[in-house]
Parts: structure tokens; sequence; C-alpha cells
């Protein structure tokens, strides 16, 4: 399921620093203006499509996540090659190689610390 930027934002963070509080979140948002409220509403939206629990002490909740950060940029990642790339990687790396977002030299690079691991 995908998720909006804003969902997308609080879950980078809660992969960065869970488990934390709202108020942790907001503080690591870097606009201490936003409103608890706001904030506590999009986690409890990612804990209903099931990437976020709590744990409850007394009227405090602490949020940690259920989706693995790999796991989500994998599905992402795929879905981003089937649309955009006939579900083809090859076609993802010759278009970045055209567009000279890498060249061939790094790329030799990067197939060569693959083999190595």
């Amino acid at each position: 399921m995908k998720l909006t930027k804003a969902e997308e934002e609080i879950m980078q963070i809660l992969w960065e620093i869970e488990p934390c509080l709202v108020t942790d979140i907001i503080k690591h948002m870097g606009t201490p203006d936003t409103p608890h409220s706001t904030i506590s509403s999009i986690v409890r939206i990612l804990e209903r499509k099931g990437y976020v629990d709590h744990k409850a002490y007394g009227r405090t909740h602490e949020y940690f996540s259920v989706v693995k950060k790999e796991d989500y940029s994998k599905n992402r990642l795929n879905k981003f090659v089937r649309d955009y790339f006939d579900g083809s990687p090859k076609q993802l790396v010759s278009f970045l190689v055209r567009e000279k977002e890498i060249d061939r030299e790094e790329l030799s690079q990067y197939l060569e610390e693959m083999d190595d691991e």
C-alpha cells in the first residue's frame, strides 16, 4: 500500500529513531510548530494501515514500525520499475546511464562490489 508524502516522512523518522513518542517525531521533523494532533492522526493512520504499532504506558503511546524500511523500499522500487520500465531493471539502468545519472565506470564498480558480497 502506497503511503502519502506525510506518512512516508513520518515513517522515515520512525525507522531512524524508533521507538518514539509523537513529541519525538515532531522534534525530529524540525518543524516544532506542527500541531501534535496532526502528527498523532498520521501515526494512527499508519497504524491502521499496518505500518506502525504502539505500546501504551498509561496515556502515553510509544510507537515503532512494523514494516521494515528495507521491505518498504524494495516494494516501492519494484513497483516503480514495473510502472515506468516495463518491469525491467535493465531498462532502469540503461535510463540512468543515458541520463548521465550514473556513468559506466560507476556501474562497473557497483557490479564488482556486489560480486564481492
